[in-house]
Parts: structure tokens; C-alpha cells; sequence
């Protein structure tokens, strides 16, 4: 702003010079060609000359004054986009900020179905029907069986002793049905000396050790037309291993699918009797997991491998959620504080009917 005012007053300034200039240039060419009549020529030609300087500094400045204040407005509209940059900023965080709920969701999610399959296998142990600490004894009879077969020529005394043939042991099986016996499960008889839950009157339990093939093709067929369910214990390695004369696990489905239970005889039929902590833990998880995994079932029960057993190899086999043992101890009584040790009656290849008859009646 004094810069534009200055400019105007040294262009002010230079007119008046040029003019004054002019003026003395012009009196003293008059004052050389014409003499001055007087000093009265003089005086009146001063008032003149500062009236005409006055009337000059008056009228020059307006006009050029005039556009500065023009200048003024010129930086306002400038000046206010120039603050623009601070909305533009604000909306900046803002979506940064509302991602990060997004993340919580996310991962909820993806935590849960990591813990739901882990502590959610696919066979869940349970330690069975939980006692009501009231004793009972019932009087159920467990049967025996290993071969459903007549031996061979060359058989030894234990193939011999222990092979019913097939029309025997249909014999059987005719007996039990004609005298009204009813085929339980070996659960239904731990619920029931547990729990108190009610039997028929006439109840019997058939087992069969080891896996033989001939229980399959022999006294499966049988038990499905007289009507009775069974329970079958299997040396888990030698159907593994396809061992010739044993059951496979195809075979097995095929029972379990019919309502047949299948139990543990072992992995390899040891002497359990004595054997080390780590041992029978081997033989005890080793038989179970083989079970669960061919046929998608949890065995609860135990026949020990030639009724050898100790303190130890119970303790074992409860800590593996199995719920009962049964021995090759002869009886029918069953009790409520000896769920590891149930008796049985060993069927031999010689019993007949009415042999079976007077074992079911013996005073045990």
C-alpha cells in the first residue's frame, strides 16, 4: 500500500518539475527579449504560477489513490480454501478406527470350533452307570463258549475240550428258548446291579472268547434264529493281523450291527497275572482303541486271557472306562461290589441239553 502511494506522488513530483521547468524557460526568454516595465510584471505572474502548482497537487493524487484499495479483497478468497485441508484430514481415522471391531468377530469364530472337536472326541469316555451305593447280588448265569466246531482229527485236549458242534449248541439254544430264558447284555446286567434296573425272570448272558471264525459262521446264524444276542471278546491283534481262523473286523461290523457286543480279550492273549504298570496299560488301551477305531464302538467289558488277572489289571482296565471283567471262575452269583470279577459257566464240547439244564440248577 505505500509503495502504490509512492510511486504516485514521485510521478506528481516530476510533473511539477517539468512544469516549472517550462515556466522558467519561457520567463527567462521574455525577460531577454523584453525588458520589464517594472517589478509589478513580476509580482503578478507569481500568485499565478503557485495557484496553477496548488491546483495541480490537488487534482493528481485522487485519481491515482483511487485503485489501492482494490487491493484489499484480493488475498480473502485466497486465504480461505487454503484451511480446506483440515476436514479432509478428519475423515482420515475415522475408517481406520471402526475396522478394528471387525477383527473381534473374526476370531471368535475361528476359536470355537478348534475347542469343540478337541474336547469333543469321537468316542468320549464315561466311567458308566454311576453306583447307588446299595449292595446286590443277582443270580445270572454267563456261558462260556470258545470253538463252534467239531475238531479236527489232530485237535489237541483243549480243541477238543472246548469245541461245541454246531447242532449242540443249537440243542442249547432250543433249551433256553423252550424254558423261557431271556438273552441279556452283560449291560443290562451292570445297570442292573448298579442302578437296581429291572431283569427279565429269567435272564442269561452268552459269551464266546477269542474271536474264532467259527462263532461267526456257526453260532451267528444260530443265535439270529433263536432270537438271542451274544457278546463276543476278540484278541484285537490277531484280527489286525488277519491271523487264519479268527474273525475280521468286516465280520465284527456285521455282528455289531445286528446288537451283538463286543468286548476285549487283549491284544495278544498274555498271562495278565504280575505284569507291569506300563504293560497293562499297553493291553488294555492298545485292545479298546482297536475296537473304536474298526468298528466305531467302545468296548466296556473284559474277559482276561485265561482268567489270569490281579489287583493291578482291574485298577488298569477301570482307569480305562471299562465298566466289568468276567473270569473263567464257575457260578452265576454276580454282585454290585464285584463288578471285575463276574462269573461264568464253561461250556465244554460234551455238554448236552440236559447238561446245560443241570448246570443252570446247580447250587453255585
Amino acid at each position: 500500500m505505500r509503495s502504490a502511494g509512492y510511486l504516485a506522488l514521485g510521478g506528481i513530483g516530476c510533473v511539477l518539475v517539468l512544469i516549472l521547468m517550462v515556466i522558467i524557460a519561457c520567463t527567462a526568454a521574455s525577460e531577454t527579449s523584453v525588458k520589464p516595465a517594472s517589478d509589478v510584471s513580476v509580482t503578478l505572474r507569481m500568485p499565478f504560477l503557485l495557484s496553477f502548482i496548488s491546483s495541480l497537487a490537488t487534482i493528481t493524487p485522487s485519481p491515482t489513490l483511487m485503485p489501492i484499495p482494490t487491493l484489499t479483497p484480493t488475498p480473502s478468497p485466497t486465504m480461505t480454501p487454503t484451511s480446506t485441508p483440515s476436514p479432509t484430514m478428519t475423515p482420515t481415522p475415522t475408517p481406520t478406527l471402526t475396522s478394528s471391531p471387525t477383527i473381534t468377530p473374526t476370531s471368535t469364530p475361528t476359536l470355537t470350533p478348534s475347542l469343540t472337536p478337541t474336547p469333543t472326541p469321537t468316542f468320549t469316555p464315561t466311567p458308566g452307570p454311576t453306583p447307588d451305593g446299595v449292595l446286590r447280588i443277582a443270580h445270572v448265569p454267563i456261558l462260556m463258549y470258545h470253538y463252534i466246531s467239531a475238531p479236527p482229527p489232530d485237535a489237541d485236549r483243549y480243541r477238543r475240550d472246548l469245541s461245541v458242534p454246531p447242532d449242540r449248541f443249537e440243542s442249547h439254544l432250543r433249551y433256553l428258548q423252550e424254558h423261557g430264558y431271556t438273552s441279556i447284555s452283560l449291560s443290562d446286567l451292570v445297570y442292573h446291579l448298579t442302578r437296581g434296573t429291572p431283569l427279565p425272570s429269567k435272564p442269561i448272558i452268552l459269551t464266546f472268547d477269542d474271536g474264532y471264525v467259527d462263532q461267526y459262521t456257526n453260532a451267528f446264524p444260530l443265535l439270529r434264529k433263536y432270537g438271542f444276542r451274544a457278546a463276543f471278546f476278540v484278541i484285537t491283534d490277531f484280527v489286525t493281523e488277519e491271523r487264519p481262523g479268527y474273525m475280521t473286523w468286516e465280520q465284527l461290523k456285521e455282528l455289531v450291527a445286528a446288537g451283538m457286543e463286543i468286548g476285549s480279550h487283549s491284544r495278544n492273549h498274555p498271562n495278565l497275572r504280575g505284569q507291569p504298570l506300563d504293560y497293562l496299560v499297553w493291553q488294555a488301551l492298545g485292545s479298546k482303541e482297536a475296537i473304536e477305531y474298526y468298528l466305531g464302538i467302545t468296548p466296556r467289558f473284559i474277559a482276561y486271557p485265561s482268567g489270569q488277572y490281579d489287583d493291578q489289571t482291574i485298577a488298569v482296565f477301570h482307569s480305562a472306562h471299562f465298566w466289568a471283567g468276567l473270569t473263567i471262575t464257575q457260578g452265576t452269583e454276580q454282585r454290585s461290589d464285584r463288578l471285575f470279577e463276574l462269573q461264568r459257566i464253561r461250556m465244554r464240547g460234551r455238554h448236552t441239553a440236559d447238561d446245560l439244564d443241570a448246570l443252570l440248577h446247580l447250587d453255585w
